[in-house]
């Protein structure tokens, strides 16, 4: 099931399927935001935005906009 990392649940894994290179920021893509690695989502800030993640061991705050880029699968 294709869907954004922004549409995942706190605890929920998935792999990244694909990545918008023109709309990802490229320190993202140097930490680990690249197709195959797995992403976990950990916590969502109290107003929503950004989203807290797990990404290739490293911890990762994404904004909603930026999550909304990135295609992974459960």
């Amino acid at each position: 099931m294709k869907l954004a990392l922004a549409e995942l649940k706190i605890g929920q894994k998935a792999t990244i399927l694909d990545v918008n290179t023109e709309e990802i920021p490229l320190k993202l893509l140097e930490m680990g935001c690249l197709p195959g690695n797995t992403a976990e989502l950990i916590q969502i800030a109290p107003l929503g935005d950004p989203l807290y993640f797990n990404i290739n061991d490293s911890h990762v705050a994404i904004r909603i906009e930026t999550a909304q880029q990135i295609e992974v699968t459960l």
